[in-house]
């Protein structure tokens, strides 16, 4: 199937709120999908709980009725969480796979990342981590928020998020779903307008799957994207999502590793981060300076990395 990667001639927005303003997020769609554009399951419209908070539609009707009850938790329940990471717990559906990568349903971000499921029920959600370079080849890093509910307050690559389930991001054709996701997440947590990155920019090289619990409670277990992308951006970014940002070069991010090994300012990597470091980075960081990326990628194999 040929994939159409060029804007719409009609321009699909979908709306975020951010900062108090709302923001026009860019999504492409192939031009085999296009028949769908008006579903109401990517393009998703708020409406009102019980409670008056609003909700993603689509995430309303795609959820299971076995979960409703579960899906709102009591008053004491996770009573420390922060109220917006609260609220994408529960709203946003991740997109649950098998060890080879196929869709085989989905589930709360909120169960995808609870130890007891992950291990009980063998939770595994397809996931992306963005490493965004400047024209100078200096990699973008981002200290999480100290309120994440999984690793807050470590370093990690540019972006690490899940594209959801919804029909504009469970596209498979040159990965474009997961393309579409990493371009949503990258304006959500960094303020980076989508028309500065264009989905056909961000360069999949390959896939790991890994499991790593945060604490006693909370866990990932992902089957991971990496993408690649070289952008000179501004960034404004979100406090909720995000509480520092550094361009740091190869020596800069060996200074980085060695404080993290030895404990010292507190400095902590995010485990998928330091599982791409150890393994590829910065051999394709190398390939990326020579032009010579492509000869990096590998989409068929689906590293398993501990």
């Amino acid at each position: 199937m040929s994939v159409s990667l060029s804007l719409i001639p009609s321009t699909i927005s979908c709306a975020f709120r951010y900062r108090g303003a709302a923001t026009k997020a860019l999504i492409f769609v192939p031009s085999a999908h296009r028949h769908h554009l008006f579903s109401p399951v990517p393009f998703p419209s708020l409406v009102l709980r019980s409670d008056s908070r609003p909700v993603c539609a689509a995430h309303a009707s795609t959820m299971r009725k076995e979960d409703a009850s579960a899906a709102i938790p009591t008053v004491d329940a996770d009573s420390a969480m922060d109220a917006v990471q609260r609220r994408l717990m529960f709203e946003d559906e991740c997109i649950l796979v098998d060890e080879r990568d196929n869709v085989v349903g989905h589930e709360s971000k909120y169960n995808c990342h609870l130890m007891e499921k992950i291990e009980s029920e063998n939770l595994l959600h397809r996931a992306f981590s963005v490493f965004l370079f400047n024209s100078k080849f200096e990699l973008l890093l981002q200290q999480r928020s100290a309120t994440k509910v999984t690793f807050p307050l470590v370093w990690t690559n540019t972006c690490c998020s899940h594209p959801l389930y919804r029909e504009s991001e469970l596209i498979e054709e040159n990965y474009l779903g997961v393309r579409n996701a990493a371009q949503r997440k990258l304006l959500d947590e960094l303020g980076i307008p989508p028309e500065d990155l264009p989905v056909d920019q961000f360069i999949p090289l390959g896939r790991i799957l890994y499991k790593a619990p945060s604490d006693g409670k909370w866990g990932e277990h992902e089957l991971d994207y990496l993408l690649f992308i070289v952008r000179d951006v501004k960034l404004l970014p979100n406090p909720d999502e995000v509480a520092d940002v550094k361009y740091v070069n190869q020596d800069q991010l060996k200074e980085l590793l060695q404080k993290a090994d030895a404990g010292e300012d507190g400095v902590k990597l995010s485990p998928w981060f330091r599982l791409v470091v150890d393994n590829f980075l910065i051999k394709w960081w190398d390939h990326l300076k020579k032009g010579t990326l492509q000869e990096a990628v590998d989409m068929k194999t689906i590293h398993k990395l501990t």
